[in-house]
């Protein structure tokens, strides 16, 4: 490969990391209690029994929490030369071994039941999303992706398309404002501040850390707005680091604008109920999410590079008004319906995504401007 040559990645393979993150987080939920089985030896643990009744929610979904984690590696490894033999095998492999290992360290949660069934659905699973991933390429389908996926953003971007797929799924977890990701610091603090209790000499910086836990006061309406907008303005920004100068990005920032909309929507329904589903949508978000796209539209033209800096001075802004901002007071009320029900791991996986996506996009830029 010639040295100027650029890598054409898939985007898959982000994607693959991030779903099998989710599996971690879903099979080890609520991580609390660790202990060794009492008078268990360590082979032990190699060991899956079999449940001894079934229940048809557990089936369905184990059986299809790993089928796109096989589409995905599927698709990762045809994408990378390999053969069908090779994606179908990859990915099975990647679905049992991420399984069994899962399985077994369940044996040391209380909470949780280590299952040999569960390993068998998901393994059957992967292969599922494997099969999937053949048969979209036999029907030339991954290609003609290829080609659409060319047409907006340029070769080599595959961690940027992760990222935009990912930034609606970030929204769903209920932020400070709307569109405000990344507030993960009180997160830190309080976990920080639970591990150094009663630890003699850091107390200076315990103190100091519980300080830190009165809720900060709420923002100006000048500084939300300008919250809202560098919030939708970043990931337009991203996609324009990653795509050529043109028309075509009005697709894009549009898009982006549409599925904020959407996902903001559906995150305020799924918290608060269909009747509140617009609340998010009052006159200065309206406003502040109309002054970002019409930034946006007035940046098609920006070169990549240029575009990446001014994403990473925006990004840069979102996170630090957040962090202004106190957390939202009607949250706690609606987790204990999260929390009491069956889709506790999905909005896990919203609450991780939308804490880590503005630092994601953050270290994505600087990477792209530093191998420049």
């Amino acid at each position: 490969m010639r040295h100027n040559e650029v890598v054409d990645r898939s985007s898959a393979v982000p994607l693959a990391f991030v779903w099998s993150a989710l599996i971690v987080y879903a099979s080890l939920f609520p991580f609390g209690n660790w202990r060794w089985p009492p008078g268990q030896a360590g082979w032990a643990l190699l060991h899956l029994p079999w449940p001894r009744y079934f229940i048809s929610f557990d089936i369905s979904s184990n059986l299809l929490g790993y089928a796109p984690l096989g589409l995905l590696v599927g698709v990762a490894r045809l994408r990378h030369g390999g053969s069908m033999s090779q994606a179908l095998l990859g990915a099975v492999a990647s679905g049992a071994g991420l399984s069994y290992g899962m399985e077994m360290t369940q044996h040391l949660l209380p909470q949780r039941v280590p299952s040999g069934l569960d390993w068998v659905l998901n393994t059957v699973g992967a292969g599922l999303g494997a099969l999937l991933a053949l048969s979209l390429h036999g029907l030339g389908l991954l290609s003609r992706w290829q080609v659409w996926r060319e047409r907006w953003l340029e070769r080599g971007h595959g961690g940027a398309l992760a990222l935009l797929v990912l930034w609606p799924v970030a929204l769903l977890f209920p932020t400070p404002v709307p569109l405000g990701l990344g507030q993960v610091g009180e997160v830190l603090r309080a976990a920080l501040a639970q591990e150094l209790a009663g630890v003699p000499w850091v107390e200076p910086l315990s103190a100091w850390l519980e300080a830190r836990a009165v809720l900060p006061p709420a923002l100006s309406p000048w500084a939300e707005t300008l919250a809202v907008v560098f919030g939708l303005l970043s990931p337009c920004l991203l996609a324009y680091a990653a795509s050529p100068p043109g028309g075509r990005r009005i697709g894009l920032a549009l898009g982006l604008g549409g599925a904020a909309v959407a996902a903001t929507t559906l995150s305020t329904l799924l918290n608060f109920g269909p009747d509140h589903a617009l609340a998010w949508c009052t006159p200065g978000t309206a406003t502040a999410m109309a002054l970002a796209l019409a930034l946006a539209l007035a940046s098609l033209w920006l070169k990549p590079r240029l575009a990446g800096a001014l994403a990473l001075m925006s990004l840069t802004g979102l996170v630090m008004l957040v962090h202004q901002a106190p957390t939202d007071p009607y949250f706690a009320q609606s987790l204990l319906g999260w929390e009491q029900g069956r889709f506790v791991r999905f909005h896990g996986l919203a609450q991780w995504v939308g804490w880590l996506w503005p630092y994601a996009a953050l270290a994505w830029l600087l990477g792209r401007m530093g191998s420049r």
